[in-house]
């Protein structure tokens, strides 16, 4: 396929010296497409030799017959200061501020990072989707209501695998939907076609600098639009509403409510996508569509329901209202969103490790609540200095029995004692040991023990007609090294009963 900005960028690179900061699940096909160009790489990560995922990485690329400089463990950097690289392809979580990157910028290397470079290499429309909340169920469903349109879909970015090393077999006809994190999007200098901020709630404060530099990152999906552009914005957030402000294309809001899509005015470029007597409505100049009920929409909540508003705004334009009500009634949820596993002695078992902060767990909650459903709460991971504001009225609502175990164990612990408000409830708490990872070998067991204890605590608690439910409140990076393996160990463990 006909990409000229691929083939200037191929010849271009070829013969040139790249290193690629931390070799993760993007980073490795990036290894390999570069080395397919004839880039010289030195791949760099704060991980030793003897880690399992660096080990499996170095037996992939020899089987494969790739060639590059590896520079690992402590002084991984080190090449950045000795040696002159025309790329750095850095790592979403390093700051640029990292002296050992501005030495390597002063020395005229190029900045930049796999996203960024596909982004801007991509011949085909984007659909980028960030947020505090909501992002990958709505990145999935604009993707499978896309799909069900009849468009070649490509699914990536923190969802669906990584995909530049693909941008050569991708057309004009084509359509790439992302999920971008404020990580990515922090220095990110392009913009997606269209871009949907979810909301914003105080998030990773464990990097960023403060709460106005993750707000910032998150504008970077929209902020280098052209005036064909197209902007989704959260109308009931505040913050998602003031983003209008710096929009140069198209703004569409959404929210369950109309009142809080007008907020803007009734400027004739905007659209509005609502909620009314249990239907959805799509708005534009005065003239209203009725898309569906809200009953057609199959996973449960409210959040869910904001989820496919967002989406809607969206791909309004791309695909027909029937796409749309067909993949309402059929999408069955996200793997690791209250997931349903098992079902015994009349208990049954979610899985909703996703739940990375306080206000996923409160949304979690609330879609509980709101099926009718009660039982028990096993939660804990590691903060990234999030509000839990309302986090244990919420629990409590549905879960009054709480197994802990994780890092922010006793936050979660203090937030259901302010809030309780007199009601009862039992809570138990697991020791949680700094160090103990699921990666590595030695201590592989005692993160399976706990989880083990965890989950059969839980069912001496529950009864029949009860749920248990895995609601982390945390990241995983306390002993996991995504959020999918600690919801797959999960998984495991429960089916092993």
């Amino acid at each position: 396929m006909d990409n000229r900005k691929l083939i200037r960028f191929n010849d271009y690179a070829k013969g040139k010296r790249a290193a690629v900061i931390g070799i993760g699940i993007s980073n490795r096909p990036l290894i390999k497409w570069l080395y397919s160009m004839g880039v010289h790489i030195t791949a760099c990560d704060k991980m030793g030799e003897e880690d399992p995922a660096i080990k499996a990485v170095k037996d992939e690329f020899k089987s494969e017959n790739i060639n590059v400089t590896w520079s690992l463990g402590d002084g991984y950097l080190e090449p950045l200061l000795k040696e002159k690289f025309d790329f750095v392809f850095k790592t979403p979580k390093m700051r640029v501020e990292t002296p050992e990157l501005q030495e390597a910028v002063k020395k005229g290397a190029v900045l930049t990072s796999e996203m960024e470079l596909f982004i801007d290499l991509c011949p085909a429309t984007i659909f980028g989707i960030t947020g505090s909340d909501g992002k990958t169920t709505t990145t999935t469903l604009v993707s499978e209501i896309l799909k069900h349109a009849g468009y070649k879909v490509w699914l990536g970015g923190n969802i669906g695998t990584p995909l530049l090393d693909k941008v050569g077999e991708m057309s004009s006809e084509d359509m790439v939907v992302l999920e971008l994190s404020s990580f990515q999007l922090l220095n990110l200098k392009q913009s997606v076609d269209v871009a949907i901020v979810t909301n914003v709630t105080p998030n990773h404060l464990d990097f960023h600098k403060d709460y106005d530099e993750y707000i910032s990152s998150k504008t970077n999906i929209f902020r280098y639009q052209g005036a064909t552009g197209k902007l989704v914005l959260n109308g009931k957030c505040d913050i998602t509403y003031d983003m209008r402000k710096i929009a140069r294309g198209r703004v569409s809001y959404f929210a369950l409510k109309r009142e809080d899509t007008v907020r803007a005015g009734e400027d004739a470029l905007n659209h509005r996508i609502y909620t009314k007597d249990g239907k959805i409505f799509y708005e534009k100049n005065g003239q209203i569509t009725e898309i569906m009920a809200e009953d057609d929409i199959f996973i449960p909540g409210k959040h869910n329901v904001e989820n496919f508003l967002a989406a809607i705004g969206a791909v309004h334009g791309y695909v027909s209202t029937k796409d749309i009500v067909a993949v309402a009634k059929e999408f069955k949820g996200v793997e690791h969103r209250i997931e349903f596993i098992r079902e015994i002695d009349g208990v049954k078992f979610y899985n909703s490790s996703i739940d990375t902060s306080p206000n996923r767990t409160i949304n979690t909650m609330n879609a509980l609540e709101g099926r009718g459903m009660h039982g028990v709460l096993i939660a804990g991971g590691a903060d990234k200095k999030c509000n839990y504001e309302g986090l244990g009225d919420a629990i409590l609502k549905v879960c009054d029995r709480v197994i802990l175990y994780g890092s922010n164990a006793d936050l979660v612990e203090d937030i259901i004692s302010k809030e309780a408000n007199g009601r009862e409830y039992e809570l138990i708490k697991l020791e949680s040991v700094d160090g103990d990872v699921y990666e590595f070998e030695n201590t592989r067991q005692a993160v399976v023990d706990s989880y083990r204890t965890a989950i059969n605590k839980a069912r001496e608690l529950a009864r029949p007609g009860d749920i248990i439910i895995m609601s982390n409140v945390g990241t995983s990076y306390d002993h996991f090294r995504h959020f999918e393996h600690r919801g797959d160990m999960f998984k495991e463990l429960v089916n092993e009963l």
